[in-house]
């Protein structure tokens, strides 16, 4: 079978070497035939032993997985990335500036850049400076962690807010222009995302969990009426359409129709409970190095918080709670505590030691994203000096036993399941010694994270398993760390279909 058969339904998978834990259950070793029915598997046996029917994929020796999960991404965002400018490599705001100035002119007649982290520029943002370089034509830099946004003139009065001094707008202030900057016509976001996700088959991803800030259940009815068969996806709602998700009776779990291929469904209530690292507002126990009297800021009063999770829960939507510092993520597990509510802290970045092991004992998930550890490791050591929480952990948090589940939060992070397992495994991607070694995780734990649901998610290579599948070119096990972030998938299969086929 080539890759002009994208979209075949398989009935089974010939020669192929199970790469996770799972091979132990087999009594020989060597490559087996994985047979498939219903998109399950029905059986796996040593090559040759059991007779192929119907459309068989050849692996030819490849290594399988399960299918890998992205279990915290900004979709429309994501997409669209690919059609602002890349700010990522810049070292100041001067640089930033110039660069926005050469930007091209999107078709609504504004600039976008995005991907800056100005925690790592030798100067600042400000408001002048923007003008000066870019003038009439209105001009918008995201930060990375999409928690604060740099304006010009003219895109202040285009959207009608007040000009910062600085021109810079925190929050969910950056938040609404964000939600306006994707709110691109229709057709183009769509294009934008299929096309997006067609890459994202390409690494072995099988689902993303979607944490666009809008009403998603519309969006993915859309895209499914435009032939979206790609992977896996769990969308989530945000606290201002949470009337509307209960009139509607949207609950987790929820499953779009008509979906030929069941693959859409209704995710959880999202709720950010505080800010981030690199605008200086996560909230935590400890101040700020460089502005020791900062903590950051709890966005959602304790009261509110509960409030909303009781609602949540009585209308059977799980919940993931963006908490950042340490001092939100013990509000969150409160939270939780407190209302007996499910689902996942996203980020969890500082967790006090005493908070490690309350993540198992209540349920709730740690949706975690290991590149942030390295992307984040010099301002972490620089702005989090004082903080005595553990900052970023992975291996804590499992040996505690909470459930980890991985994903990139793209586009703060590339969409590639590989760069947050290599990060997981050896918490470096450059020349440096591990960043925290004690905090890296054994590759099977890691794999498992990548997974639909997780350390505690049910995929597997065995019977009864569900058909996400992932072929790939060498033995994981054997890669060091450049090589697991460029490690080479064969196939990626949803339900026993093929979604890539390289």
């Amino acid at each position: 079978m080539t890759a002009a058969e994208a979209g075949a339904q398989l009935d089974a998978i010939r020669a192929v070497r199970i790469a996770t834990a799972d091979r132990r259950l087999l009594a020989v070793e060597g490559p087996v035939d994985v047979l498939l029915e219903d998109g399950r598997i029905a059986d796996i046996a040593p090559s040759g032993a059991l007779p192929l029917r119907g459309q068989v994929w050849d692996g030819d020796g490849a290594w399988i997985v399960p299918g890998l999960w992205d279990h915290h991404v900004h979709t429309v965002q994501w997409a669209l990335a690919a059609q602002r400018e890349d700010l990522s490599g810049t070292t100041s705001a001067v640089e930033a500036a110039a660069r926005m100035a050469r930007a091209a002119v999107l078709g609504d007649g504004r600039r976008v850049g995005t991907g800056f982290r100005d925690v790592r520029w030798t100067d600042r943002p400000d408001l002048t400076l923007l003008d000066e370089h870019t003038g009439e034509v209105p001009t918008y830099l995201i930060n990375a962690d999409v928690h604060s946004v740099w304006l010009n003139s003219a895109a202040f009065r285009r959207e009608g807010f007040p000009a910062a001094a600085d021109g810079v707008l925190r929050e969910e202030d950056a938040f609404e222009i964000s939600r306006r900057l994707n709110a691109a016509d229709p057709a183009v976001a769509d294009e934008a995302v299929l096309a997006a996700s067609r890459r994202a088959a390409s690494r072995g991803v099988v689902g993303l969990v979607d944490f666009d800030m809008a009403w998603n259940a519309e969006a993915w009815a859309r895209r499914l009426g435009r032939g979206f068969d790609t992977h896996r996806i769990e969308y989530a709602v945000y606290p201002h359409d949470l009337d509307r998700a209960i009139s509607e009776g949207l609950h987790t779990g929820r499953v779009m129709t008509p979906d030929p291929h069941g693959l859409v469904h209704a995710g959880p209530l999202k709720i950010i409970s505080d800010g981030s690292l690199g605008t200086r507002t996560a909230a935590c126990s400890h101040g700020y190095a460089d502005d020791p009297h900062n903590h950051g800021v709890l966005t959602v009063p304790p009261a509110e918080l509960q409030e909303l999770l009781l609602r949540a829960t009585g209308a059977g939507l799980e919940i993931a709670l963006h908490a950042i510092g340490d001092l939100a993520v013990t509000a969150a597990l409160d939270a939780y505590a407190a209302t007996g509510a499910q689902g996942t802290i996203e980020h969890a970045q500082l967790v006090s030691h005493g908070d490690l092991a309350r993540f198992g004992r209540l349920g709730v998930a740690a949706s975690v994203q290991p590149q942030h550890a390295l992307d984040d490791r010099d301002a972490a050591d620089a702005l989090w000096a004082g903080q005595t929480a553990i900052a970023y952990p992975l291996a804590s948090l499992h040996r505690a036993g909470a459930t980890l589940r991985f994903g990139s939060d793209a586009p703060v992070a590339v969409l590639d399941p590989w760069q947050a397992i290599s990060a997981a495994v050896f918490r470096t991607d450059d020349d440096r010694a591990p960043w925290h070694p004690e905090e890296r995780l054994d590759l099977e734990t890691a794999l498992a994270a990548s997974a639909r649901g997780g350390t505690s998610g049910d995929a597997g290579i065995r019977p009864g398993a569900v058909a996400d599948l992932a072929l790939l070119g060498t033995d994981p096990a054997t890669a060091d760390a450049s090589g697991l972030r460029a490690m080479p998938v064969v196939a990626t299969i949803v339900g026993g279909r093929v979604t890539y086929g390289g």
